[in-house]
């Protein structure tokens, strides 16, 4: 079988417009899948360059393929399961920037050059006051852009119209606000100049973004399979769900130079993205956090057999229509939409999502992610939303009773040892606690405020409901006090 290359699948030359560091699975499926989908369907015109910013690892595959690759869409869309193929060309060359960096350096003299994309990590976005300019290139990706910018600066001399726009994708809070701090405070402890650092303000854009879409990557099981109904063999065979969302604060307007929404691509450019934020971490992500704990003990090891159930999915729905999203603020038809898109995602059969996985520091994740809901609610109705109250007891009952090795928290389900992860406070304070009370467990629970803060514990009436489902959880088991208040 012939493998895929730019005979296989030929492309016309672009300018390149995009600098990306990272070449992983989910940039590829997603901001370049939007950029080839531009190229056919708007005046965008332009290329992506790849840029491998850490030593681990090699390019050879690209190399290979022309940096040609295939994605494939996979889930379901208005309840019925759907597939979509695209070869994407958008591509036109990767490089090491370490290995080859004359090679990557050059590309800050691309006149065409337009766009910085980047996924370096949560940890990828962090001032290194150590990092050196005179490093090719400095080991920070704040210190590659800044040295990067420098001198594209310095080769157009700080011409007004040769600034760059940023769109990290990292999945910090602010991502792009953050960039740019870390940007400027290099610019500086390099001495680079107040002329430069003009053109950083004025010139340039850092944009801050969301993005959503789980991407599985290389389907190693069914690779071959894949490869015989495309024709061709794709190393780099790339699969997501067909949902995506990428909202992008700017205080600029940027619709047209990068006119993905004219698409029909789901990207929104804004000059707030925090209700889109607080709609994704609050449905989405609270979702999860609402009911995996539950669904974990009740038997259950993936989220696609857990949606199976109809207890644990009518929990859910209840769960986000009745006491999530009275909370946000965005218009109702739009969080609607979005929390039937949530239970078509939990339903893709191509995903298998562990609910141990999302369990993973789940103290942390159920103060982002479901207590603001609570509160809010209660403040606007003056009583207990009692799905997401009970949410906090199955939580406190996924981690009862464990033994603390190695810094994990040993429990048992059913007899069988399953393993947590947490903060180190969180799993001593259980290991600590283990054989107390229902009441009092709740009671010490709920009232750390290294965990939820002041707010939680003066919610009236939370502690005896919490203590009280817990009880009914130790005598009952999880499914039948969901049977018994939820069904």
């Amino acid at each position: 079988m012939e493998r895929l290359n730019a005979s296989v699948a030929p492309a016309p030359s672009r300018p390149v417009k995009v600098l990306q560091f990272g070449e992983g699975n989910f940039l590829r499926a997603f901001v370049d899948y939007f950029i080839d989908i531009a190229n056919e369907k708007t005046d965008f015109n332009g290329s992506v360059v790849l840029v491998k910013p850490i030593a681990f690892g090699n390019l050879d595959r690209f190399h290979q393929q022309d940096c040609r690759y295939t994605v494939i869409l996979r889930g379901l869309e208005n309840g019925e399961p759907v597939e979509k193929t695209r070869l994407i060309t958008s591509v036109s060359d990767a490089v090491d920037a370490g290995a080859e960096y004359e090679k990557y350096a050059a590309y800050a003299k691309e006149p065409s050059l337009r766009f910085i994309v980047s996924n370096t990590t949560e940890a990828g976005i962090v001032l290194d006051r150590e990092d050196a300019f005179d490093a090719c290139p400095p080991r920070s990706y704040p210190g590659k852009l800044t040295k990067f910018l420098f001198e594209r600066a310095k080769q157009f001399d700080y011409a007004a119209d040769k600034g760059l726009v940023m769109l990290p994708v990292e999945l910090i809070d602010d991502n792009g606000i953050m960039l740019k701090k870390c940007v400027l405070e290099l610019a500086k402890i390099w001495n680079l100049g107040d002329k430069f650092i003009a053109w950083l303000e004025e010139a340039c854009v850092f944009t801050s973004t969301l993005v959503d879409r789980i991407v599985t990557g290389y389907p190693r099981d069914d690779a071959e399979q894949l490869w015989n109904v495309l024709g061709y063999e794709d190393q780099l065979l790339d699969t997501a769900e067909p949902f995506g969302l990428w909202v992008i604060e700017s205080p600029k307007d940027l619709s047209d130079e990068l006119p993905l929404p004219a698409c029909g691509l789901p990207v929104i450019f804004t000059d707030n993205q925090k209700p889109y934020k607080q709609r994704k971490v609050r449905i989405l992500n609270g979702a999860h956090t609402s009911f995996v704990p539950a669904a974990f003990q009740m038997g259950y090891d993936i989220v696609l057999d857990a949606m199976n159930d109809p207890l644990v999915a009518g929990f859910m729905h209840e769960t986000l229509h009745q006491e999530v999203i009275p909370t946000l603020t965005l218009p109702k038809e739009d969080l609607l939409s979005f929390a039937d898109a949530v239970t078509q995602r939990f339903r893709n059969p191509y995903i298998k999502h562990a609910l141990l996985s999302i369990c993973l520091n789940s103290v942390s994740k159920w103060r982002a992610r479901c207590m603001p809901s609570l509160l809010i609610y209660q403040q606007q109705t003056g009583s207990l939303p009692q799905r997401l109250t009970f949410s906090l007891a199955a939580l406190i009952s996924l981690y009862r009773d464990g033994e603390l090795k190695d810094g994990k928290l040993e429990c048992l389900r059913d007899g069988q040892p399953y393993t947590l992860q947490d903060d180190a406070a969180v799993l001593s304070f259980f290991a600590e606690n283990k054989g107390a009370s229902a009441a009092a467990l709740a009671e010490a629970f709920i009232e750390r405020e290294d965990f939820f803060g002041p707010e939680l514990k003066a919610v009236p009436g939370l502690i005896e409901s919490v203590a009280g489902y817990l009880a009914e959880i130790e005598a009952a088991g999880v499914r039948a006090v969901m049977e018994k208040h939820f069904a």
